[in-house]
């Protein structure tokens, strides 16, 4: 850091406002606002209810997102979003409401996992020394956050209730008559009466335990089952759709991701797809962010087909082009697709095509070798558009409903199980992927959507497929069906209504959404609170043995397998632990021996419900007391979903955390325990802090600290080296601690450098050397209050001047609005340009003055806004004081400068009123003694006013 721009190299004046002042003020407050419970907001009821008069005011519910305790600490970006969430906090509060406002940790998952492998620490031992850390780095930062109400994931009086909304899960099942989540029993209760009819017609008390408990599997919110996963042998455990990166690899650690097909717990979110995509519409969401979670879930409207296969039954197909069936001239089925080995026969039939066998002796070794070539390969990698595209013939031929005409059936890796069903009924003279494998397997085309484009008719003439939705549909006529020279809409309503009316299809709906993965193979999560027993049905613990503790195990690891090994297992760390597994419990009829689900639960699912234990963190009874969440997040004027206030996090959880959260908020709200219908109403994102990385020859990041600019570039150790703006970060050698520049200049003027930096939502380059002129910026406010050789505050009690007035009121008027806005950069800029006025006038401030300006700056340097306010003779802390009002007859501009043209040309400045109307300024303007000489007697053909600032004449 340039000794010249530093804290230190200031000379000494026995009170100026110094980074040793800064420290000494900071650290005292910070112990005063601890000591009083300043930050504190009271509920309603219960055991944090405090001041009613508080509590009676608007609430204001506002969070960060969750943190992670890293073991490197926090480096500068990190508190971007903190602070910004603490400064409009603190406007909140000045503006007359109760606001919640506090801190916890997300503390499972991998990181600490990890750590404890290396180096054997307990991952309990690492996660809580990194918490107390940060706990430290964010309290000198000044943020203002309830500490009653903070917790950690990992606190079992915590997960305790993540267990236990499981459970709910689990017990619970989508009703799609209701629209709802219902109880599993009142499900049992519509089978024991017969209302409701099993798979196979037997009465509900023919069946035993195992078939029941299968059949409520399938409508089970929570379950379990045999499904390919996305298995990662470099981690050792499987991941949800949403932890694989675009490339095909583990978010964490960037490992290879391979289809498996395991046992896992899942959650059945696409049962709420249609709900998660039509309450987006009432939330107050960067629209980008929605887009997203729109497309993830991914509505699409057509028809389920079914096309028969012989004796093994039929394959379905879901398509958006029902329309098109009489050209769809093959069939591909997912190389994983449960009827593949129902219908490959022992040999190939007659006449095969040589090119459809892959050069394999029969259709089993032909499929198999295909199957294992596609499970080495991760979805993304399926999906990549490439021009060689790769299939076999599993020797089956399908009937095309519609037409009649025997279609083969390939498998192929661009056909995905978790799509639709796994099966794709080809149009390839319609479809591009379609097209290119048709032609490499020397398929059929026909085109059944006339070309408008100007080609033939003949698919064999093309380059590649034909594919609109305006055009007629040609060349589609069957025995008692015909759609040729309809348009496509129509086409499909037709076909849709035909294939109802026969029972081989139906119109549908499908979604891109898959059901949530939720077993991790990990040790460092929540155990399930599942048993089973000994026919292996699952059995949920009752909420009188929860939580169900995380075990002391010796050994944390997973069983990992070199990262590019596809045909491996995964064996977690609890399996391990055997008087921890097998169990004698009573749950209810007697004592049974029971086996421990061995799965922990994903780091997300502390994070899916954190907002709700901050509203009520101690109750040991319930998982929120109904009447406080009906006070901090039940629906209201303008949040008809209810919801935290604000919401303050990276963009990068759009669709992990963020839909998560708003699925198990769904399923609570179903089941009665809570009011609000969506957990967070209004999301910002924020952007990065940057920082330049410096890298030399190698490529190997160097010191930027270390990094001298010269002769036009950057140099370290006598070596040119390369500079690029990325990440803030440890392994890239340019990050600076909040601790760093707390020491050189005080938290305040970090505080306002991240403010001013730029508007909060944009990314922007960290710059150590520009953080010197907030520093200024305060030491001026400081001078304009105290003298700096003797202490003394040095403002009067006499009025200020107009113009000061004018200054003031116009910068209350523009950082009331900027704080209500998040737009904190300018909001700095208006109180700069207020300080610098003061400092301009030159003697000593107005009361007048000085306190409503320590109270502007209050919410972004509270330290020092603090000590000021308590120099100037208060007693009250300054964070309850309220925000300063404007005057609106000092915001408007006491007279602005008209300027009056003829012909272009300026003949006059008029001073007039801001708010003359336009009838008013022409007829001063003509009136003027300059105006009526320049035109010399002329006719006006026509004036042009733009009141109060331009006249322009225009002579006849």
């Amino acid at each position: 850091m340039s000794e010249t721009n530093s804290a230190a190299a200031e000379p000494a004046a026995p009170h100026r406002y110094t980074a040793a002042v800064a420290a000494d003020i900071e650290a005292r407050w910070q112990d005063f606002w601890d000591a009083e419970g300043t930050y504190e907001a009271p509920n309603p009821t219960g055991d944090l209810a405090g001041d009613p008069a508080l509590a009676a005011k608007p609430k204001k519910f506002i969070m960060d997102m969750f943190p992670y305790p890293s073991g490197t600490g926090l480096h500068v970006g990190h508190p971007l979003g903190y602070i910004a969430t603490d400064v409009f906090a603190r406007h909140q509060r000045m503006t007359g409401h109760n606001v919640l406002h506090t801190l916890g940790f997300d503390a499972f998952g991998l990181p600490a996992e990890q750590y404890a492998v290396q180096t054997g620490t307990h991952p309990r031992t690492s996660t809580e020394a990194n918490m107390e850390n940060m706990r430290l780095q964010l309290r000198r930062l000044g943020l203002g956050h309830d500490k009653r109400r903070s917790f950690a994931t990992i606190d079992p009086d915590y997960y305790k209730w993540t267990q236990w909304i499981f459970v709910q899960i689990f017990n619970s099942w989508y009703d799609k008559d209701a629209d709802r989540a219902r109880p599993i029993g009142e499900l049992v209760a519509q089978f024991e009466s017969g209302e409701r009819a099993t798979p196979d017609g037997r009465p509900w008390s023919a069946l035993d335990a195992a078939e029941r408990a299968d059949i409520l599997g399938e409508y089970r919110l929570a379950y379990a089952s045999d499904a390919p996963v996305n298995w990662s042998p470099g981690l050792g455990t499987v991941l949800a759709n949403e932890e694989v990166t675009a490339d095909g690899r583990s978010e964490r650690g960037n490992f290879p991701v391979f289809k498996a097909k395991l046992r896992q717990w899942n959650m059945r979110i696409t049962a709420y797809a249609d709900r998660l995509l039509n309450d987006l519409d009432a939330l107050d969401w960067p629209e980008a962010i929605k887009l997203q979670q729109r497309n993830w879930i991914g509505r699409s409207e057509g028809a389920r087909v079914r096309f028969p296969v012989g004796d093994a039954g039929d394959i379905t197909v879901f398509t958006t082009r029902q329309d098109t069936l009489f050209g769809a001239t093959y069939m591909v089925l997912a190389p994983e697709h449960e009827l593949v080995e129902r219908i490959v026969p022992s040999a190939w039939p007659e006449s095969t095509h040589e090119v459809w066998t892959g050069g394999h002796a029969t259709p089993a070794e032909a499929v198999g070798a295909y199957r294992k070539q596609a499970a080495s390969k991760s979805d993304v990698e399926r999906q990549a558009e490439a021009k060689d595209k790769t299939g076999v013939f599993t020797g089956a031929y399908a009937t095309n409903p519609v037409s009649g005409e025997r279609v083969p059936v390939f498998i192929a890796d661009y056909v995905l199980m978790g799509y639709g069903t796994g099966a794709i009924m080809a149009v390839p003279a319609h479809d591009s992927r379609d097209f290119a494998f048709a032609r490499a397997f020397e398929l059929p085309m026909r085109c059944v959507v006339e070309p408008t484009d100007g080609r033939s008719t003949d698919p064999a003439d093309w380059d590649d497929a034909f594919d609109s939705y305006d055009a007629r549909v040609i060349n589609s006529t069957g025995t008692d069906i015909s759609l040729d020279g309809l348009g496509v809409a129509d086409a499909k309503a037709r076909i849709t209504e035909w294939l109802a009316a026969r029972g081989i299809g139906e119109g549908t709906v499908n979604f891109r959404l898959r059901d949530w993965l939720f077993s991790r193979q990990r040790y460092w999560g929540e155990p399930f609170p599942i048993v089973y027993d000994e026919d292996g049905i699952a059995h949920a613990l009752p909420e009188s043995m929860l939580p169900l503790e995380l075990p002391e195990v010796e050994d944390y690891s997973p069983r990992t397998f070199d990262p590019d090994d596809a045909d491996t297992q995964p064996e977690t760390p609890l399996s391990r632990n055997a008087d921890w597994v097998n169990v004698e419990l009573d749950l209810g009829d007697g004592v049974k021996r029971y086996r421990r689900e061995t799965n922990t639960m994903p780091n997300w699912a502390g994070s899916c419900w954190y907002e709700l234990r901050y509203l009520d963190p101690h109750n040991s009874e319930k998982l929120v007391d109904p009447a406080i969440e009906q006070y901090w997040m039940g629906p209201g004027e303008g949040q008809p979903h209810g919801g935290v206030d604000l919401y303050v996090g990276g963009a990068e959880h759009a669709v992990l955390h963020l839909l998560y959260a708003r699925f198990w908020s769904k399923v609570l709200f179903d089941l009665g325990h809570i009011s609000s219908v969506e957990p967070f109403h209004k999301l910002y994102n924020q952007g990065m802090i940057q920082a330049f990385v410096y890298r030399d020859s190698r490529g190997i990041a160097v010191p930027a600290a270390e990094v001298e600019e010269r002769d036009g570039g950057y140099w370290y150790q006598g070596e040119k080296v390369s500079r690029v703006l990325g990440k803030m970060g440890k392994s890239l050698k340019n990050a600076v601690t909040p601790d760093e520049i707390c020491a050189e200049y005080g938290a305040d003027t970090l505080r306002l450098y991240e403010m001013a930096m730029g508007p909060l939502d944009v990314s922007r380059p960290w710059d150590t050397r520009a953080v010197v002129g907030q520093y200024r910026l305060l030491q001026r406010l400081w001078r304009n209050v105290v003298d700096e050789t003797t202490g003394e505050v040095t403002v009067v009690d006499t009025a200020p001047g107009e113009d000061t007035l004018r200054a003031l009121h116009k910068a209350i008027d523009g950082v009331t609005q900027d704080m209500a806005a998040m737009r904190f950069n300018t909001a700095i800029a208006k109180v700069t340009e207020l300080n610098n006025h003061l400092t301009k006038t030159g003697g000593p401030v107005s009361r007048a003055v000085a306190e409503p300006l320590v109270l502007l700056i209050a919410p972004l340097a509270p330290h020092i806004a603090e000590e000021l306010w308590h120099r100037l003779g208060h007693s009250g802390s300054v964070v309850h004081q309220d925000f300063p009002v404007a005057d609106p007859a000092y915001v408007v501009d006491e007279a602005v400068t008209c300027v009056v043209q003829i012909k272009g040309k300026v003949k006059a400045r008029l001073e007039v009123s801001p708010s003359i109307s336009d009838e008013e300024l022409e007829a001063l303007a003509l009136g003027d003694a300059a105006v009526v000489a320049a035109l010399e007697g002329a006719g006006i053909r026509k004036v042009i006013v733009r009141a109060p600032k331009l006249v322009n004449i225009v002579p006849a």
